[in-house]
């Protein structure tokens, strides 16, 4: 049955976090290819689409944490997607976007990836273009390589410039903490710091370890702590080696296992369980090395509408 199109919609969307990223040789284009593991994590934006009937403007408000960071003109992502689907199906009425953030922007965590998904969820609803997720999704590896996976969520191998998104078998929940760092880093300057490191060797294509997705299966932290792994902290440390000391401190404190997450400079943690994971939080918030700090669980599902959307 065709689902109504309606006159406000609310979409959660969650973060992602990398547990496995291994990057190769950059090509004619200048993009790597890579092969990663994503998992998403019970740290969310929330995107609400108000109607415009009879005005085709796009708009968005920002509030939350990070508000003061994300920009509110043509250049947001949550903004481009908005226009690419008025764009392709002819849309003549416009969109009102408030982002409550609460994922770090320009953290590693898809902040701007997850808002973009978030709004093709709430428009294809707002609007009443019924499309399809796979429609989606190819809309989603047009604004940026971790879009699609924001859409599906869980946890997903990825390919390609990691828009190439297949769902993954993983068993029971793990427990994160994040340490999150003041102002952001640059993805594109930390590939280039990538490349400056390793010039000389011969860069191998890129590849998802057996025994992360061995891990995955067992459901055993432990077992995933052992085969984390990312070809960009060496990068995103030497741009900011003061991250070392978080991740060190971490470890200090019972963290199973330590890491930048994707391109940093969040530093992220591995916890046996849920009260290890709160012990590991308070040290972390009192210790005086990062902004703030977040617990979440994982996996969670992708960009979801919440029940309070109002149909037209």
């Amino acid at each position: 049955m065709p689902v109504p199109p309606s006159a406000e919609v609310t979409v959660r969307a969650p973060a992602k976090i990398n547990l496995g990223l291994s990057v190769g040789p950059p090509l004619p284009d200048g993009f790597h290819p890579v092969a990663t593991v994503y998992q998403a994590v019970a740290l969310y934006d929330d995107v609400t689409a108000v109607l415009r009937e009879d005005d085709p403007a796009i708009s968005v408000e920002i509030n939350g944490d990070f508000a003061d960071e994300v920009p509110t003109d043509d250049t947001n992502l949550a903004v481009r997607a908005a226009r690419l689907l008025q764009a392709e199906y002819d849309v003549e009425e416009g969109v009102e976007l408030t982002i409550r953030k609460t994922i770090p922007v320009a953290g590693g965590m898809a902040g701007g990836s997850t808002d973009a998904a978030a709004t093709l969820v709430a428009c294809n609803r707002l609007w009443g273009l019924q499309l399809s997720q796979t429609e989606l999704q190819g809309l989603a590896a047009e604004l940026g390589s971790d879009v699609p996976f924001c859409l599906v969520g869980h946890t997903a191998l990825g390919r390609g410039r990691g828009e190439q998104v297949t769902e993954v078998m993983s068993r029971g929940v793990f427990h994160w903490v994040f340490a999150i760092a003041d102002g952001g880093l640059s993805t594109p300057a930390v590939y280039a710091e990538l490349d400056r490191l390793r010039p000389i060797r011969r860069v191998e294509p890129p590849q998802v370890r057996p025994e992360l997705m061995s891990a995955l299966l067992s459901g055993r932290p432990e077992a995933l702590a052992i085969a984390l792994s990312n070809d960009l902290q060496a990068a995103a440390l030497s741009l900011r080696p003061e991250l070392g000391d978080t991740l060190q401190f971490g470890l200090d404190q019972g963290a199973l296992a330590a890491m930048i997450s994707g391109s940093g400079p969040t530093c992220l943690f591995l916890a046996a369980d849920s009260r290890s994971a709160v012990d590991l939080a308070v040290e972390l918030a009192e210790s005086g090395l990062c902004r703030m700090v977040r617990q979440a669980e994982a996996p969670v599902p992708g960009a979801r509408i919440l029940p309070t959307s109002v149909t037209r």
